[in-house]
């Protein structure tokens, strides 16, 4: 009976990972057989679209399928300039208002693609920008907190966490059970 017990407390522990690894991975969907490439492959670090102190009011949240429920971006307040910088270089893919909200869309090559709203600006599609060049500033619309910019980032069409191009995202480590049971 006592290796029945600690078989259930193994699955269970077992069962716990696995829960936890999916909830907080930093892919927006299961990663099918033709998921995107890792963002690992990329060695570079993205700049903030804002300067100076600014507080993730609304992080990344995964949802649970393509079309479930979660955040798919980040909503970031800022100190006190609302001017929105390119974080990386790209080119400007769309420029214009998505229901109610201005939304500026840049592919950074690499099957990147970043969105910013809602950006009041006057950069126009096909503008080729270069990190830390100024898009706009921070306009009025959309589901975020009013005077807050929502940061989303697809590779190759998947959202994904942006706070991993940004340097803010710890590296999960799991650890081997023991033989003690765990």
């Amino acid at each position: 009976m006592p290796s029945l017990v600690r078989h259930h407390r193994l699955l269970s522990v077992t069962l716990l990972v696995t829960v936890i690894a999916l909830a907080f991975s930093p892919h927006a969907t299961a990663a099918p057989a033709d998921a995107p490439r890792a963002l690992e492959e990329f060695d570079r670090d993205w700049s903030w679209p804002l300067l100076g102190t600014r507080v993730v009011v609304e992080p990344f949240r995964a949802p649970a399928h393509a079309y479930g429920p979660g955040h798919r971006g980040i909503d970031i307040a800022p100190s006190t300039d609302a001017a929105v910088h390119a974080p990386a270089d790209g080119v400007v893919a769309f420029r214009g208002v998505v229901v109610d909200r201005a939304v500026l869309t840049i592919d950074h090559g690499d099957g990147l693609v970043s969105s910013f709203e809602p950006v009041l600006s006057a950069v126009n599609a096909g503008t080729v920008v270069s990190e830390g060049e100024l898009l706009g500033t921070i306009d009025i619309g959309g589901h975020a907190p009013a005077g807050t910019l929502h940061v989303g980032v697809r590779r190759d069409g998947v959202y994904v966490n942006p706070m991993l191009l940004f340097g803010g995202v710890p590296r999960a480590i799991l650890l081997p059970c023991g033989s003690d049971g765990c």
